[in-house]
Parts: C-alpha cells; sequence; structure tokens
C-alpha cells in the first residue's frame, strides 16, 4: 500500500494537488503518467541546454514546471518556472549556473515517487 507520509514529510504539497485532482486514485494515476514520462523529459531538458535551444528549453521546462504544480512539488515548479522564465529570455547564463539545482531537486522527486508508488 502507498504511504502518503512518504510524500507528505518530503514536502510534497499533496492537499493542495487534491483540489485540483479529486483524489488520491487521480492523484496516483497522475503520477504513475509523470514517472513514465519524466526521464525522457529530463533528458530532453538536459539535451537541449547543452545545444543552447532555449526556446525548446523553456517547452520542456514548463512542462516539467506543470507537472510538479498539479502533483505539489512546490520546490521543482518553482525551480522549473525560474529556468522557463530565463530560458525565454536566452539567459543561458541562468540556466547553465542554476541547472545542477534543478537536476538535484529533480532526481530527488523521481527518487522519492518511484519509492512511493513502490517502482
Amino acid at each position: 500500500m502507498k504511504d502518503i507520509n512518504i510524500l507528505v514529510n518530503n514536502g510534497v504539497n499533496v492537499d493542495g494537488s487534491l483540489e485540483i485532482l479529486g483524489d488520491m486514485e487521480m492523484y496516483d494515476e497522475t503520477m504513475s503518467d509523470f514517472l513514465d514520462e519524466v526521464e525522457e523529459k529530463i533528458e530532453s531538458i538536459k539535451t537541449y541546454k547543452d545545444e543552447g535551444d532555449m526556446p525548446n528549453y523553456a517547452i520542456q521546462v514548463h512542462s516539467l514546471k506543470s507537472d510538479s504544480k498539479y502533483l505539489g512539488f512546490t520546490t521543482l515548479a518553482e525551480l522549473s518556472y525560474n529556468h522557463e522564465m530565463a530560458s525565454k529570455d536566452n539567459d543561458v547564463n541562468f540556466v547553465n549556473d542554476n541547472f545542477d539545482s534543478l537536476m538535484t531537486e529533480a532526481d530527488r522527486i523521481i527518487t522519492l515517487c518511484k519509492e512511493y508508488m513502490g517502482r
């Protein structure tokens, strides 16, 4: 059985997510979809960053931000938003200087989700 305390004790705003998604069944389905897609999304983010392709980078971090907001990953949503805004301004320096913190938080959330979902 999934233990919601794994999420709550690690700063996930599950209550806020339930206001959007309605119930835990929908939350769990949304998280499962997130896990199915997130590693490919992270690889795209890395590729676009390495290529300096800020328009496509912005699209991918916007998508990560949206997923994070729906699932209550407040810190990841905020970091993704900051990267989205910087990339829209073509601020490659911000993206490069702050990329590790974005990836560290993304990795933390992915690990947390896998633990919660039993993957």
